[in-house]
């Protein structure tokens, strides 16, 4: 249903949307469906919808069916609509000249205290570096959100000392189910809309029943959206913890940004639907939004044939071509390869990585560390055999295969039981709780887990004495790529470097909704690429404060340029999982964001909407559909022959099979001291032959851009291994750093 469009278009400009439909013959093959028009070419957004009818009209016959069937029209910052329709129509529709393509309604899923210190943005006693003084604490930047809603009574949002909502704010707030936008919204939380007419049976104003509770309404219902919005510009609050851990001052990354929630997850529904969150992003760009953020994702298959859809990519597309940065969650789906996802070229995609804090629970003989109680100790192969005769008991168990599911099972087996404590020894490290169980749930790793099975077997009376909580921070504590962080390579464009960037991820505390088990307080630890995503937001919004003329692209290569291979104090970062090894490219992108020189890039790797159109030449899109996107008044022209594949000037280079000698090109702009003079320093992957021209640049008043070229090759023979290296530019301050990664092999593996 492509209307001559590439198969992996999909993965890039994802475009109309519909869900089933109960009813008759007809009805039960009618289903939602999202059709993209491109850019915009009136801004007058009535005449864009008229449109919209006007073809769907034709397709149907008459206007009333037209707007009966019309569930969404796209009209802001991009063309196009979502209707039900017949699998026939929807390929019928097709075909029409104005249509960029059709696609069905698919689903995404949701995918702190110490944060920020470990990132340098805080001194001590919450005083805030020059960074967060420079850009006010962010306070004139709107940041949109992409979630599950908003807790607006929490106290991340409240707006004391904040000033008048930007005068250039188009957005507001929108009435529902226990949510009054005269009390709910402030000059905090400026903006709130809800979208679920997705989830809305054709021609019936009602959904699928849930017992879960669900506001329909901004209001949040499961924490996940309440969580990302505070980490990403939640205010100060003082003496938060997650009931016991880490204790301390909750804030965001840009503490005073002004926060606009735009509700598209459904914990009643199949989670966040294509056409939802296409219509939020369209009203966020017309709403006047500085920064998107978006913690949500679909797991890919890792082939890289897959024609996985992803409307967040084109919309992300518009965005940024009106000078929006998109940030996205790079998926949970780790630590297998070809597992990341949101991974276009125009959004920043985060990994997670551990923190420099745990809360360690030692085992010296009998003596456990945690919570004040003793308790006997015993150790079960599975959940059947904990029955009553183990009342009041710690239990150990090892969890063998990763599923919350049988997690589940334990924690309902000792709960009916009345255990004192459950220890689950698992591949994942960390401690967290279950206020199911009294008085926690630990989870710990597997050597902690063999040390304490050693424990129980020499001894005919284990027990264990769970004290008041240790907590370590510092360099004692390793910082790691989470195991569950996705990873590289890219699995839908091979020479696109993704993740870009990685952040805290795990045991992130943040604002939740009061009825959470564990959050009694309103906070709470959760774990996810949803949680590193908004840590990057918020250090983005504050990079926007600071330099308001940078573009997406700009903030994209500062992030990655400056960004750290080891933790804040100089120890390698490694990454969890069965192999534990030094991170990689493909484990984190550039590395560990690191927001003071992010501020301070020297050089940056810039780009606009024309040269990831030159890039979608490139990669084989018609003519036709690349001038959609843009104008379409204006008749688009691919260079001849097409640019390589390896043009875009991205802060990376990824040569995903090396058959011969390959040369790249890059531009790097001078956004530090007018007269620098850079030179290079080559760090080549194993068996590769790197040679860079020039080796130094001079900049000055008149020179502001320059270009070098990047010479690869490689004595390797076929294999399908990558090899990892850099490319860093220098002033003697400013360390301008891009990784290099390559591979050398047959193209016969791709078909694009």
């Amino acid at each position: 249903m492509t209307a001559q469009v590439p198969w992996w278009i999909f993965s890039l400009i994802s475009v109309v949307v519909i869900s089933a439909v109960a009813g008759g013959a007809y009805e039960d093959q009618t289903k939602a469906y999202i059709a993209y028009l491109g850019a915009v070419e009136h801004n007058d957004p009535d005449l864009v919808t008229a449109l919209h009818v006007n073809m769907l009209t034709s397709l149907f016959g008459s206007e009333k069916d037209a707007r009966e069937s019309m569930i969404y029209s796209y009209h802001h910052g991009f063309s196009g609509f979502a209707a039900y329709m017949t699998d026939f129509q929807a390929n019928k529709l097709s075909e029409h000249p104005d249509v960029v393509l059709v696609t069905p309604n698919h689903y995404y899923q949701m995918q702190t205290t110490r944060t920020f210190d470990y990132l340098g943005l805080y001194e001590y006693e919450n005083t805030p570096k020059e960074l967060l003084r420079k850009a006010n604490m962010g306070e004139d930047i709107i940041i949109g959100v992409f979630d599950s809603g908003v807790w607006p009574e929490s106290e991340s949002f409240n707006d004391r000392g904040l000033g008048p909502i930007p005068t250039r704010w188009k957005g507001k707030c929108i009435d529902g189910e226990d949510f009054d936008s005269r009390k709910h919204c402030n000059k905090k939380l400026i903006g709130a809309k809800f979208y679920i007419n997705s989830h809305f049976q054709k021609n019936k104003k009602e959904t699928t029943k849930s017992e879960a509770k669900e506001y329909m309404s901004p209001r949040d219902s499961e924490c996940h959206g309440t969580h990302v919005a505070s980490t990403a510009g939640g205010a100060f609050v003082a003496n938060v913890s997650n009931k016991w851990f880490g204790v301390g001052t909750a804030r965001g990354g840009a503490p005073s940004a002004r926060i606009a929630v735009y509700k598209v997850c459904w914990q009643n529904q199949n989670g966040c639907a294509d056409m939802d969150i296409i219509k939020a992003m369209d009203d966020a760009i017309e709403d006047g939004v500085d920064v998107m953020s978006l913690s949500l994702g679909r797991s890919v298959p890792i082939l890289p044939e897959s024609n996985e859809h992803n409307p967040i990519s084109y919309g992300a597309f518009h965005a940024i071509s009106k000078g929006i940065p998109v940030i996205c969650a790079g998926g949970n789906d780790g630590p297998q390869a070809y597992t990341v996802s949101n991974v276009p070229p125009w959004v920043i995609t985060v990994a997670a990585t551990t923190l420099d804090r745990s809360f360690p629970t030692p085992l010296a003989r009998n003596q456990y560390k945690g919570h004040e109680f003793q308790a006997d100790l015993m150790y079960v192969v599975s959940y059947n055999q904990i029955t009553s005769a183990a009342k009041g008991k710690a239990v150990l168990a090892f969890l063998t295969t990763e599923s919350e599911y049988i997690v589940e099972d334990f924690i309902r087996q000792a709960t009916i039981a009345g255990l004192s404590a459950l220890i689950i020894s698992s591949k994942s490290i960390g401690v967290m709780e279950d206020a199911r169980l009294e008085p926690v749930l630990f989870m710990i790793d597997y050597e902690q887990g063999t040390t304490m099975m050693k424990y129980i077997d020499s001894t005919s009376s284990p027990t264990i004495k769970i004290s008041t909580e240790i907590r370590l921070t510092g360099p004692l504590v390793a910082t790691q790529v989470a195991e569950f962080s996705s990873r590289g390579p890219n699995s839908l464009s091979p020479y696109i470097l993704k993740p870009d960037i990685a952040a805290p991820g795990v045991d992130i505390l943040a604002a939740s909704i009061p009825f959470i088990e564990g959050a009694e307080n309103g906070f709470i630890a959760l774990s996810g690429t949803s949680m590193s995503a908004p840590v990057v937001t918020g250090v983005v919004a504050l990079l926007k404060a600071v330099h308001s003329d940078w573009s997406p692209a700009a903030i994209h290569s500062a992030l990655v340029t400056t960004a750290s291979k080891t933790d804040p104090y100089g120890e390698p970062i490694f990454t969890e999982g069965d192999n534990r090894k030094l991170a990689d490219p493909f484990d984190y992108g550039g590395g560990l964001v690191n927001p003071t020189k992010a501020a301070d890039p020297g050089l940056v790797y810039d780009a606009y909407a024309e040269d990831y159109m030159g890039f979608l030449c490139a990669a084989g899109y018609e003519e036709a559909s690349i001038g959609k996107m843009a104008k379409k008044s204006m008749m688009y022209h691919c260079p001849s022959p097409r640019p390589s594949m390896l043009a875009l000037n991205l802060p990376s280079i990824t040569i995903p099979f090396l058959n011969a000698d390959v040369t790249v090109t890059r531009t790097v702009t001078n956004v530090g001291p007018v007269d620098s003079i850079y030179r290079v320093i080559i760090q080549a992957p194993l068996g590769v032959e790197i040679t860079v021209t020039p080796t130094i640049l001079l900049f000055n008043c008149f020179v502001k851009k320059l270009s070098f070229e990047v010479t690869v090759s490689t004595t390797h023979q076929s294999n399908s291994i990558y090899y990892f290296g850099s490319i860093t530019w220098t002033d003697g301050y400013h360390v301008v750093s891009i990784p290099l990664s390559v591979r050398k092999q047959s193209p016969m593996y791709f078909n694009h």
